[in-house]
């Protein structure tokens, strides 16, 4: 299949450490420790939207706080001492208290599961054809079943890209994705739909909807899965370099793309 072929070069060519940023993810492949990653994780992706200067600008100023380690720092700080040390942190649509339940809530699920991924687990089923399910119960525990646009549920059929982004990160593990969680098979991801995979899963035909909601990110994921169905987010860091990246322009890898229609 040429189009395989096409990605894997690509896959190959850019899905390596130099090409992270700028990324939010440039701040979880530094930890070590799983729990740290999945701590760290979570708040990099769920403040990935926006400009991207801003975001790392905001996701630095709370893991600097956060200092030495996100889960030392989660497990000693109490809800007084979050609302002092965020009362001023601002990032578009949310606030300091914003972070400060996003943090409880991390707090609260691992004093009850013992880690994020215990969390996600208990919501997992192994006849689940995908995360959806997990996900719904993992942000329900987070947020105490409120409301949260950190951490948005699947339920509103939003396409929960940056959640999907964050499990990439945790469940996958190469050059790019630091991996982690080793219980939750690849296989069940879901494509984080962004306006630059939108734009690439429309250029493969893996979709003709007109809305980068939930069900075209499963359209699009499942595009994917034809061709690896046991990493179907394999390519998902090295095709959103397109766009992103000054150097790789969208024309140029439908340009590619289409070669592969055309052979």
């Amino acid at each position: 299949m040429k189009l395989k072929l096409l990605l894997e070069k690509l896959y190959l060519k850019y899905n390596r450490l130099e090409f992270i940023s700028p990324d939010p993810l440039e701040f979880v492949t530094p930890f070590e420790k799983t729990e740290d990653k999945e701590i760290a994780g979570l708040i990099a992706s769920s403040l990935a939207y926006g400009r991207v200067t801003q975001i790392l600008k905001s996701v630095n100023i709370i893991l600097e706080v956060m200092k030495p380690t996100p889960s030392e720092f989660v497990e000693k700080v109490s809800e007084k001492q979050l609302r002092k040390l965020f009362k001023d942190f601002k990032h578009r649509f949310n606030t300091g208290n914003d972070i400060a339940d996003l943090i409880l809530g991390i707090k609260r699920t691992r004093r009850k599961y013992g880690s994020l991924e215990n969390c996600i687990l208990a919501g997992l089923k192994s006849d689940d054809k995908n995360i959806i399910p997990a996900m719904t119960c993992f942000v329900g525990e987070l947020t105490n079943g409120k409301q949260s646009y950190l951490l948005p549920s699947p339920k509103k059929n939003s396409a929960c890209k940056r959640l999907n982004l964050y499990f990439r990160w945790l469940i996958r593990k190469d050059n790019v994705d630091p991996g982690g969680w080793s219980k939750v098979p690849p296989s069940k991801l879901i494509i984080p739909l962004d306006t630059h995979m939108f734009k690439i899963g429309t250029i493969l035909g893996f979709t003709n909807r007109k809305q980068a909601n939930l069900k075209t990110a499963m359209e699009i994921t499942a595009g994917f899965a034809g061709i690896v169905p046991e990493d179907p987010t394999r390519y998902d860091f090295a095709l959103t370099r397109f766009g992103i990246r000054d150097d790789m322009k969208m024309k140029d890898f439908e340009e590619m793309a289409g070669s592969t229609k055309l052979n």
